[in-house]
This record gives C-alpha cells, structure tokens and sequence, in this order.
C-alpha cells in the first residue's frame, strides 16, 4: 500500500514532514536538485524525481521536508542501515539542503531533531554525518544540535 508523507513534528515555525512514495515528490526532488546543483551538477529535475521515488519506494532512504504553510524549504536524506554488533540499525544523514533563502532560520535544526528523535524512537544505535572539513558553518550547526567528530574513525572511499 502506497505511504502519504507524515507530519514528524513541529519546531517553532518549521514543519518537518517524512515523505512515503505518495509525498510530495516534486517538492523534495525540486531541493535536491537545488542541492546537486550547488554542488556541480547539471540540473536534471526528471532524473531527480525518479531516483528520489525509487529511493523511498525501495525503504533504500528516508526524506524529510521542513518548512512552513506548505513551502519546502529544507531537505534531508537518510540511509538506515544495520548495525551488528549493536543488533540495532545506524541512520545516516545522506544530505541536508536548506534553500537559500531560508538558511539561518532553523529549518536544518528542525530537520536534524526531527531525523534524531525518528531514529531514537525506532532504536537506533546511532545517529552520523559527514561533510567536508571546509564546510564550516555546517559542522558548526553540527556541534551545536549534539554531533562530535570521531577523530578514532577513519573514512575512506572507493569510486565505483
């Protein structure tokens, strides 16, 4: 049975809302390509919106709308794997975009706190992020909403 977006909670003025495969996908597929965008990549509103729905269909990610009076103004994605030696799961905030228009205003802390109590409510282990270390204003919203870096983990990738 198709999902609906739910209402996750309300912070001061800012509405977070976790979409299921009925949501407001074109919301959300509009500020991830926003977000690509100022990361480089080509615009590609379509392709977004497909990868988006088939993410959320999938159970691969879960998405997160923030805004207020029906405006999405932030997005954030998160990947809920398991964990093993807990026997519990880790989420992992994937990508956190706030328009900007509305940054400074509390909707990546309405939308971090949102994601934060979801998974503490469903068990989790942990909640992680990353980012780029030149990324200041963004570790520092980061430090503020409870994250510490990990200077004992080492990440690595590997480009398929």
């Amino acid at each position: 049975m198709p999902r609906l977006a739910v209402t996750v909670g309300n912070y001061g003025w800012v509405t977070v809302t976790r979409l299921g495969s009925l949501g407001d996908i074109d919301a959300a597929a509009d500020l991830l390509d926003q977000y690509r965008q100022h990361y480089g990549a080509n615009p590609a509103p379509e392709a977004v919106a497909a990868w988006l729905r088939d993410q959320i269909e999938s159970a691969r990610a879960r998405v997160y709308l923030a805004g207020e009076a029906g405006e999405a103004d932030g997005i954030c994605t998160v990947a809920v794997v398991p964990a093993a030696l807990t026997l519990r799961t880790v989420w992992l905030v994937r990508d956190l975009y706030v328009r900007p228009a509305a940054r400074r205003r509390g909707v990546a802390r309405a939308l971090l706190t949102a994601v934060a109590e979801e998974a503490r409510a469903s068990g989790a282990h942990r909640l992680s992020l990353q980012t780029e270390t030149a990324n200041v204003r963004a570790i520092e919203l980061y430090a503020r909403t409870g994250f510490a870096a990990l200077p004992e983990v080492t990440v690595m990738d590997g480009v398929l």
